[in-house]
Order: structure tokens, then sequence, then C-alpha cells
């Protein structure tokens, strides 16, 4: 549940934003703010950081225009934001080649594989999986929005977003290194009789 500790923020956004999206957005920015901090103070790299520094970004530029419009328009449509603003890190994440998911594997892997081929192909599936998770609740979360529909079908879409990647995440790892070890054991005899 290493992944869990990324998303903090935006689960306390989520929980807290129900007083008031300013308020959720400054507790969010807080909480970011002091994860980003912990680590450090821990010994972790920040290095390949981009969900955290992107999250800092949103929640401080959110908190600014939460608190300079409280009653603004925006509001109905923070949870497309979010997603959508997660959906640009993952996808950014990737186009830069520096997949998201990598600093939160980085907490759990040995150092020994942070440069393998392998562990570079986990982390851009996983990675590609959230950010189509996000991309699919951004427009979902919008469509509830613009429809003015009720919480009742916005938490589902929350709920999910988030759940079905972590699910995937907790799946995927052990799954490619399983094939890549059948592979790799499937090539030594054709290498022995050679």
């Amino acid at each position: 549940m290493g992944y869990l500790r990324s998303f903090i923020p935006w689960l306390v956004f989520a929980g807290v934003a129900s007083f008031g999206w300013q308020w959720g957005a400054l507790a969010a920015l807080v909480v970011a703010a002091g994860l980003l901090v912990a680590d450090r103070a821990g010994g972790l790299s920040l290095e390949f950081r981009l969900l955290e520094y992107g999250t800092i970004v949103f929640f401080a530029a959110l908190a600014m225009l939460a608190f300079a419009q409280p009653h603004s328009g925006l509001r109905l449509y923070s949870g497309a934001l979010s997603h959508g603003w997660l959906a640009l890190i993952a996808w950014l994440s990737l186009a830069v080649r520096r997949p998201f998911t990598m600093a939160i594997a980085r907490r759990m892997a040995p150092p020994e594989v942070w440069h393998t081929p392998l562990f570079r192909r986990i982390n851009m599936v996983l990675t590609t999986a959230w950010a189509v998770s996000f991309t699919l609740g951004a427009a979902a979360q919008a469509v509830v929005a613009a429809e003015h529909l009720s919480l009742l079908v916005s938490i589902p879409i929350q709920i999910a977003g988030f759940v079905l990647p972590a699910r995937f995440t907790a799946w995927y790892p052990d799954r490619a290194r399983a094939r890549f070890l059948q592979e790799q054991s499937g090539a030594q005899p054709g290498l022995q009789e050679a």
C-alpha cells in the first residue's frame, strides 16, 4: 500500500472539501508539503517526484483560487479538475520517460533493480494504467458536474478511479517479473544448444 501514501493529499481534499473546497485544497496542500518534507527528512531522494511536486502546485493554485472566489462555478468541477491534473501528471511523466510510479516503487524495491529495463517497463505500464484511469475519471466527473448529478454518482467514480489502477498495481509487477523469469529460463536452453 505504498502507493496510497502518494495519494493521501488527494484523499484529504476529497474528504475535507465537503466543508468547503478552499479548506479541502488548503488541507491537501499542507499534507502534500508535509509528506515531501518527511520524505526528505527520512533521507529519501526527491528525484522522480513529479507526482508530489505536481500535487503541491495543483493544491496551491486551487487554494488561492478557492479562497479568492469561494463561490466560483469551478468548485462544481473540482473532481474533474483533480482527476484531470493527475492525468496530466501521469501522461507528462510518461512523455519525459520518468513514470511517476517509479518514485513510489523505489520506496519498496531494492536499489539494485532501480535501473533495470524490467523495473522501468513495469513502471511505464503501471503509470499508463493510472493515466488512463485518471483520464476516464476526469471525463466522467466533468459529465457529473455538467449534468448536476448527485454525489451518489460522483463518489463511485472517484473510488473506481483509484481502486482499479491500485488493484492493477498490486497484481501486475509480480506477473511481469514471473513472465520475465520464464522468458529468461526459456532462453537459457537455446543458448546452451548453440
